[in-house]
């Protein structure tokens, strides 16, 4: 706990309880962003613990990012003793949330239908592949929303479908998860009772590609995949520069293209009459790109975004995910945290996590907990349900809890 916690301001959602049944990215990533605000968060986990905790390669980082700010309880559910334990916690809560295949909380008695009738104040919240219809019984994963949903064909190149390069809708469905639990407990104080909430990956994926398909309707005309799409903009693209480096470089407006050949001395472009306004230089884009790729060849990256920053340009270097642990405005603002690694090699090393991307009355939401240790909490979480010393014994003695 930060020890500085007693004299911050109290968080929004300070005093509410959130158990979780999560795996993976999805449900993990509600979890956080109401721990992040200040819930309870109480993170059930198998007796062997989280999958995620030990997964390579892409889903490496997956336990450390999603879990933070939560507390970690190992249940096994298959032994009676160990679902009673999940049940009593679970009636406790003030907001479950879960990310099973349909029909497999229910199987245990940990659907909404049972525990509602045990606390019916209880919000509970469904991570799904899809909202119930033809689709529902399908498994999704990220990957298979993107190429179903649009996405991988807007990201890729024609006839090349690919997905994005981060699990775009496993986080914003979480995201959805938490803004709809966040929801049901404003009405709940209008009527006192809980409901479910429902967020899907496929329908999360289609929100997404909305504005493409608004395109189509206004428009008549299929949006093409982006690295082929007709650009509103002329100077809008990355160019390759000196020295082998790479830059993003726009020219949005009559002003910015004004700003922008002052800028770079290239008088003779912002006289030419073909470039006069945006449409006549889209228009022209066939050959002014190529003639602005010949010419900005001569600049490094770094001085070119030296220009565009001085004039008030827009401009982004091309950057790699591991830079931004050196990105000095990420650094400078509070956006990166540190947490204690609770797996792998680096166990009980250190590293720096990225923070919700929001302040509340001008404070970050900051790391109050490390990613937890499995079951690093049972003993305290069984105890404040009422267990004794004895029972809790008699629960790890039969595996029930670990």
């Amino acid at each position: 706990m930060d020890s500085n916690a007693s004299s911050s301001p109290r968080l929004p959602l300070e005093g509410l309880r959130v158990v979780e049944f999560t795996h993976m990215v999805m449900g993990p990533t509600c979890g956080m962003v109401l721990a992040d605000l200040g819930a309870e968060v109480i993170k059930v986990e198998p007796v062997d613990g989280d999958r995620t905790r030990h997964l390579l390669g892409a889903g490496a980082g997956f336990f450390p990012m999603f879990n933070r700010n939560k507390k970690s309880i190992a249940i096994d559910l298959r032994s009676p003793a160990g679902l009673e334990v999940a049940i009593r916690l679970a009636s406790s809560a003030d907001v479950v949330a879960q990310n099973f295949k349909p029909g497999v909380m229910a199987k245990y008695g940990l659907g909404y239908a049972a525990l509602s009738r045990l606390n019916e104040r209880l919000v509970y919240v469904n991570h799904t592949g899809f909202l119930p219809g033809p689709y529902e019984h399908r498994t999704a994963l990220d990957e298979v929303v993107q190429m179903m949903g649009g996405l991988a064909y807007m990201t890729g190149r024609p006839g090349d479908p690919l997905r994005a390069g981060s699990s775009v809708n496993d986080i914003m469905g979480g995201m959805f998860g938490a803004i709809g639990a966040m929801a049901a407990l404003m009405q709940r104080q209008q009527t006192g009772r809980g409901q479910e909430v429902d967020s899907a990956l496929f329908e999360n994926n289609v929100f997404l590609v909305g504005q493409h398909m608004m395109q189509y309707a206004v428009t008549g005309q299929p949006a093409a995949p982006m690295p082929d799409r007709i650009s509103s903009w002329a100077v809008y693209d990355v160019f390759s520069v000196k020295d082998g480096g790479q830059i993003f470089l726009a020219a949005v407006s009559d002003a910015q293209w004004q700003t922008f050949c002052d800028a770079m001395g290239y008088a003779d472009l912002k006289a030419d009459p073909r470039y006069a306004t945006n449409n006549d230089r889209v228009r022209a884009r066939p050959t002014l790109l190529p003639e602005l790729r010949q010419r900005l060849a001569a600049h490094t990256a770094d001085a070119l975004a030296a220009v565009f920053e001085r004039h008030g340009l827009p401009f982004a270097p091309i950057l790699r995910p591991e830079q931004l642990f050196d990105d000095p405005h990420l650094n400078a603002t509070g956006g990166l945290a540190e947490i204690t690694l609770p797996d792998g090699e680096r166990a009980g090393g250190t590293a720096r996590t990225t923070l919700m991307p929001l302040r509340l009355d001008g404070q970050r939401m900051g790391v109050r907990l490390d990613p937890p240790r499995l079951g690093q909490h049972t003993q305290d979480l069984l105890a404040g349900l009422g267990y004794t010393a004895d029972q809790v014994a008699a629960l790890r003695a039969c595996a029930a809890v670990a």
